[in-house]
């Protein structure tokens, strides 16, 4: 089974599993401090289960499935929308333009790695380190380039790839799961990111001590892929969900 495929000319990779050890160890590899992990978050409505996420919580790793209801969603949302062309050390969030077949896990875990507190935490001499400060001053699709070459990326996410407890499916077997994610940018903006989208989506202010659990942020993140499941009367709710958060240890 080959983990890179090219099919019509695309790349293909391996999907990543929605798991924290496999997030983590492949975040880590890449660079980014033991102080911070992936954390498994088992519901967002009950407060006992949600206690047990250590706080606060940086960037959220949501998959959800892309069925007529998402797909018709996002056609209409960004029917009239442009480009997004943002680039440069005053952009309020780095965004990744997904140009690699099943790679919006990848996609999803750069993006909570590269905004917000958690880019604190990022080693700038590490492979992610250098990619965020080689990415930061390009536009959207020299970005997409930048990661679409980078041999170091690609071999990190390969060994990720066959890390977790699923059976590991074909480079470019077609997958019915997406991933976005969502983070607090510094100027305590909310951010929906997927590299899918046509460019970062704000979703509101958050307060100073509200995180990306918070209620506020989870209403109009999180609850809305849900609840527009539900209203639609639609039975797929395979919705995961993983949090980039302080480690236990």
């Amino acid at each position: 089974m080959a983990a890179v495929k090219i099919t019509n000319g695309k790349k293909y990779v391996v999907p990543l599993e929605n798991n924290p050890e496999v997030m983590s160890k492949l975040l880590h590899n890449l660079g980014m401090s033991q102080q911070l992990a992936f954390h498994d978050v088992y519901s967002i409505d009950e407060p006992e289960l949600l206690s047990f996420v250590p706080r606060p919580a940086h960037a959220l790793l949501l998959v959800f499935p892309t069925g007529d209801v998402y797909e018709n969603y996002r056609a209409d949302a960004d029917k009239d929308k442009e480009e997004y062309t943002g680039h440069g050390p005053d952009e309020p969030v780095i965004w990744y333009k997904q140009t690699i077949g099943n790679a919006c896990g990848l996609m999803g875990l750069l993006h909570g790695a590269s905004n917000g507190e958690a880019r604190k935490h990022v080693d700038p001499q590490s492979s992610l380190g250098s990619l965020i400060k080689d990415a930061i001053p390009l536009k959207p699709v020299e970005r997409a380039n930048l990661l679409y070459e980078s041999k170091s990326l690609e071999s990190a996410t390969l060994k990720a790839g066959s890390g977790g407890d699923s059976t590991v499916p074909e480079a470019d077997s077609k997958v019915d799961l997406h991933y976005v994610c969502f983070v607090k940018s510094d100027d305590n903006r909310l951010w929906e990111l997927d590299g899918a989208r046509k460019g970062p989506i704000e979703l509101g202010q958050l307060g100073p001590d509200e995180d990306v659990l918070s209620e506020k942020a989870l209403n109009v993140g999180v609850r809305s892929f849900l609840n527009r499941e539900k209203k639609a009367g639609g039975g797929n709710l395979r919705f995961s969900l993983i949090c980039l958060a302080p480690s236990f240890d």
